[in-house]
């Protein structure tokens, strides 16, 4: 979602990605999308730079929120319903986080947008997206980054990176694989929650994750 320079909200982008969920919405999947912050400031960055490491993360939360907007203008632009839910009350902007009300949206056909993490500071993007699937009953986690998988290393600096075309949970906490957290990869493993790892900037990739086009990385059993 960034926009030039690797910070800020490119609209185009926006709109290409909100074109990529419409497409998998239209084949009639229900879709949740938990939305990070990493375009305005990330909390573990701001800690670096002397920002209270608490304060950061909330500061991450609400960027989250930021984005979360942009992606729900887009999507409803394109004639989508949507529902903003954020684990930080914001009542003004959208409806605080309730498991059985994100379950009834997605049943209405509407596309649920979560903001605002897990509402606690320590806890990533990654955990609240483990957390927030388990908690919906998905199917399965689409980590949607800008790297057609998990690698050896990082396939940007080694050109010798070999990709990884299946992992197990396991594989990925013992080897130190940086693709999602540790606490997000355990809470999957323990409620076998599949994770498929795909470049997003490819365009039609979601629909070919979703078809089970062999793309991507798929951690499990």
């Amino acid at each position: 979602m960034a926009a030039d320079g690797g910070y800020g909200i490119n609209p185009s982008s926006v709109r290409d990605i909100a074109l990529e969920i419409k497409e998998v919405h239209d084949m009639g999947a229900e879709v949740a999308v938990v939305i990070g912050g990493g375009n305005i400031i990330r909390g573990s960055k701001a800690a670096q730079e002397g920002i209270e490491k608490v304060t950061g993360d909330y500061m991450g939360m609400l960027a989250t929120a930021i984005n979360g907007l942009a992606l729900q203008d887009a999507l409803e632009k394109l004639d989508v319903a949507t529902r903003m839910s954020t684990a930080i009350e914001i009542r003004q902007i959208a409806e605080p986080y309730v498991r059985r009300r994100a379950i009834r949206h997605l049943e209405k056909g509407r596309i649920v947008i979560f903001a605002g993490g897990t509402g606690n500071p320590f806890f990533t993007t990654d955990t609240a997206a483990s957390l927030r699937a388990m908690e919906i009953n998905a199917e399965a986690i689409f980590k949607a980054t800008n790297v057609d998988g998990i690698y050896t290393a990082d396939p940007r600096i080694d050109s010798n990176a070999i990709k990884l075309k299946t992992l197990k949970y396991i594989d990925v906490l013992q080897k130190g694989l940086k693709i999602m957290d540790a606490t997000s990869i355990s809470l999957c493993m323990d409620n076998r929650l599949p994770i498929i790892v795909f470049n997003l900037r490819k365009p039609g990739n979601i629909c070919k994750v979703l078809l089970g086009e062999d793309i991507g990385t798929f951690v499990g059993v």
